[in-house]
């Protein structure tokens, strides 16, 4: 079963930005690629280290601890040390700007 979670606005995430959001206690980085919207799990699979103080290049993240860097379209770690890809989440914006990641009901899935 699967759960639509309203988590920000699209003012919240400009393009060019990140910004952490929590649902059920599990951090989830919502980045903003050039207008197209990514949420991945925000924490690095690596190491424990929030993702959102790392950085941004091309439609990469890099976790800022130890310089893993992760595809944005599919998770996959591009980097060492990083082995695991970070889970994806599905993510719309709705007609009214609401930014909104389905999850599944229980436990939200991560990596690491």
């Amino acid at each position: 079963m699967i759960r639509e979670v309203p988590v920000a606005t699209i003012d919240d995430v400009r393009p060019g930005t990140m910004l952490m959001v929590q649902v059920d206690g599990t951090d989830i980085l919502l980045v903003n690629l050039e207008g197209r919207l990514h949420a991945v799990q925000g924490i690095c699979s690596h190491e424990y280290f929030e993702l959102d103080k790392g950085f941004l290049t091309a439609d990469s993240l890099t976790c800022a601890l130890h310089l893993s860097r992760f595809d944005l379209e599919t998770g996959d770690a591009l980097d060492p040390p990083a082995e695991l890809p970070l889970v994806k989440y599905p993510v719309t914006v709705t007609g009214d700007g609401e930014v909104v990641v389905e999850l599944p009901e229980g436990p939200i899935p991560v990596n690491g």
